[in-house]
């Protein structure tokens, strides 16, 4: 289990890392354990602790932790039932509904011919241009002017790209954040981003023309 958590503070559970890049479009920290969430929090403020564990569902809120351990500790033992699916409810309520169903039938056949003229009315040919209208390839929509995605894209945009160190200095992001916006915010905005690694060099991105 992969977890996430951006900016606001939400948290959202995913089955594995590839999960989490493709299905988050904002930048984002990502953990799979609590070390990994202890080593993330390291430079967090005690406040955004307490904002965090005060915005799960079902905790009774605090004002404070005894320490950045303690909260570690806590935060992560109550986002483990994050990605639990509910149970299922018993399946009587559905059984009693198909026994109805016969039922329904049965009066429906009285009024066949009134079904039968609702049918043709509904199996209009004339939507078929709108779907193909539908399908248009997207396009790389262009992003707005002074948000995240602008910087990084005017960044990316020139000839040798930037370097993962630039891409972080400039932003303020640490390294895991870059490439997850790289994998799921850039990727939705219909960018394709090339990675390499110059030799003897360091890690690099740049926007495929």
């Amino acid at each position: 289990m992969t977890f996430t958590i951006d900016n606001d503070n939400n948290i959202t559970a995913h089955g594995t890392p590839a999960e989490a890049a493709a299905a988050t479009a904002t930048p984002f920290d990502s953990f799979s354990s609590q070390q990994e969430l202890a080593e993330l929090a390291e430079a967090w403020p005690a406040e955004r602790l307490v904002a965090i564990w005060n915005s799960l569902p079902g905790v009774r809120p605090t004002k404070k932790f005894k320490d950045h351990k303690t909260a570690i500790r806590r935060i992560w033992e109550r986002i483990q039932g994050l990605g639990t699916p509910e149970p299922r409810q018993p399946e009587q309520p559905t059984k009693a509904r198909s026994e109805r169903k016969p039922k329904g039938r049965a009066r429906a056949a009285k009024g066949a011919p009134a079904k039968t003229k609702a049918a043709k009315k509904a199996s209009p040919t004339k939507n078929a241009p709108k779907a193909k209208k539908a399908a248009k390839p997207q396009q790389a929509a262009a992003p707005r002017e002074g948000s995240k995605t602008a910087r990084v894209v005017e960044m990316l945009q020139r000839k040798n790209g930037a370097t993962l160190s630039e891409i972080m200095k400039t932003m303020g992001w640490q390294k895991h954040t870059v490439r997850g916006f790289m994998a799921g915010a850039m990727k939705k905005a219909g960018f394709t981003v090339e990675s390499f690694k110059p030799e003897g060099g360091e890690r690099t991105y740049r926007i495929n023309k």
